[in-house]
């Protein structure tokens, strides 16, 4: 069985994470804060404040690896999401399941070009709670083309999106 051809492939931006967001700024000072007081305070203390610049290049290795192990495929029927460094995981969400694609983005977000991606559906993936993909790069792009294939996928399968409204209840 032939595979679709992927029509993008992501992950989550860690540099986007860093300048786009305010714990990547509180990261940043954190690291400059450590190495700036270890130079000034030349005598006993010196060492101890490189701690503070040690916690931000864990902070900042954490988030990378978070980020490799994230990685959202595109193709024209489904979105596929693999997880993992070691134990990986593999979830699909067919594009005629979903029913809203949003974005959301600070002041921060917008000025580094990343957004949050959050998607609904009635894909078993998305059960628990909407799909949140965070430091998305062009992430206004992805979502406009996110949506124009999950029409023509809708188109392509003859279904429709139903909504039921009790008026009934409270």
């Amino acid at each position: 069985m032939p595979t679709e051809p992927t029509l993008d492939s992501f992950r989550p931006s860690t540099i986007g994470w860093l300048k786009g967001t305010l714990a990547g700024w509180g990261t940043v000072l954190l690291f400059v804060a450590g190495i700036v007081l270890a130079f000034m305070s030349l005598f006993d203390l010196g060492m101890y404040w490189l701690v503070l610049s040690l916690v931000a290049v864990g902070l900042f290795v954490w988030r990378w690896l978070e980020n490799l192990a994230s990685r959202y495929e595109l193709t024209e029927e489904r979105l596929i999401i693999r997880r993992g460094l070691i134990a990986k995981s593999l979830d699909e969400i067919e594009l005629y399941r979903i029913k809203d694609v949003r974005i959301n983005y600070s002041l921060i977000n917008q000025i580094a070009g990343i957004g949050t991606i959050g998607i609904s559906s009635s894909d078993e993936t998305t059960r628990a709670g909407d799909l949140i993909i965070r430091d998305v790069e062009r992430a206004q792009a992805r979502r406009e083309e996110i949506r124009r294939l999950v029409d023509i996928a809708r188109q392509k399968r003859r279904v429709r999106e139903v909504d039921m409204v009790h008026e009934d209840l409270p």
